[in-house]
């Protein structure tokens, strides 16, 4: 559901217009440099602008939550790291149960059809399904997690109003797009529009406008995909849009764990809707009304904490998802499936099994 008024106040969200209409929402500063955070989940995006915004400096924050419950979250650098995925963990309500993670009873009794699928156990790091796990196959917009993580981590103002160019529209293939040259925004939203709409031109211009440029930032998403041991990635552009932008399902697992430490990527990326205020001086102002890529997103029948989508010719039906089922945190990746039916049963196939899965 699109945020109503009650939300949007919440949110610190106003729009912002004088004269010939500023760029995109001004999003007032907090005052103080902590937040509380759940778990994923659409109903937060709030809390995502809230931690961009509450350090005066207007530097981004990158590391937020492991993953597993409510975290506070300051905007001070020099804090100690966030817990990873394998630290130990005792929630209130919750004990991690003790179990032989070899043992073929964890592993999910299904059969997919997609080409590429991963289901990573995030409580043992252990993949409980494989299909083809170690073969490179190309992932299309799947790309733009790698793009927002290197965005995040450069610090830049969120705030920072970006205006798009005819060469934010020029990519390896052709794509449909609701913007238009001359669109302005901020950091911010073209950060949510590239993450839960998957616009094209949103991540070329971030790309763009990175320290350094454009090829600078090329080598940021290939030496950030070195760092986290993912060894048979490579990233030709920030979209997905070309065919040279290839991983495993092994290494898109790591690429999903890694995402999971930016609370404004869980937020962002499972936004349901959101309606973008869009200033264009030469084209005229509107409102772009923007669904989230994933049905299952869309459907809030399922606890996503991060999610997803791809699809170019060479990659089909794609997408990657962290879910929590039975209070069991896992990565799902699922690449090169012939349609999007075939992506979406694959998914569900999987999340029905993680439900009945024993702990």
């Amino acid at each position: 559901m699109a945020m109503n008024k009650h939300q949007l106040t919440i949110a610190l969200i106003s729009l912002s217009l004088s004269g010939l209409a500023q760029a995109g929402l001004t999003i007032n500063e907090g005052a103080s440099s902590t937040a509380k955070i759940g778990w994923g989940g659409a109903d937060s995006l709030s809390e995502a602008r809230t931690i961009m915004y509450a350090n005066k400096s207007g530097t981004a924050v990158k590391t937020v939550d492991n993953g597993y419950g409510a975290s506070v979250i300051t905007n001070d650098h020099s804090q100690s790291p966030a817990p990873s995925y394998n630290s130990t963990y005792s929630a209130p309500s919750y004990s991690a149960p003790s179990y032989n993670s070899g043992s073929m009873y964890d592993k999910l009794p299904i059969s997919t059809d997609s080409r590429g699928v991963v289901v990573l156990d995030l409580e043992t790091g252990q993949p409980i399904y494989e299909k083809n796990a170690d073969i490179a196959r190309p992932i299309a917009s799947i790309s733009k997690l790698m793009t927002a993580m290197v965005v995040l981590d450069s610090g830049q103002d969120m705030r920072e109003e970006i205006v798009l160019e005819p060469i934010d529209f020029v990519g390896p293939k052709r794509a449909s797009s609701n913007l238009k040259s001359g669109d302005r925004m901020n950091r911010a939203e073209l950060l949510l529009m590239a993450l839960m709409k998957s616009e094209n031109p949103a991540a070329k211009s971030l790309a763009r406008h990175y320290p350094g440029g454009y090829d600078a930032f090329m080598r940021a998403m290939n030496q950030k995909a070195q760092s986290l041991g993912m060894t048979s990635a490579f990233f030709g552009d920030p979209t997905g849009l070309d065919k040279r932008n290839v991983a495993s399902p092994t290494d898109l697992a790591k690429m999903v764990k890694a995402a999971g430490s930016y609370d404004v990527i869980r937020r962002f990326s499972t936004t349901k809707s959101y309606d973008f205020y869009v200033a264009n001086y030469s084209a005229g102002n509107r409102v772009y009304k923007a669904n989230n890529t994933s049905v299952l997103v869309r459907s809030g029948d399922y606890p996503i904490g991060i999610s997803k989508t791809g699809y170019i010719n060479e990659a089909g039906r794609c997408v990657v998802m962290e879910t929590r089922v039975n209070n069991r945190p896992a990565v799902i990746v699922i690449l090169g499936a012939n349609s999007s039916s075939t992506r979406w049963d694959d998914a569900k196939n999987i999340l029905s099994s993680l439900a009945r899965r024993s702990v």
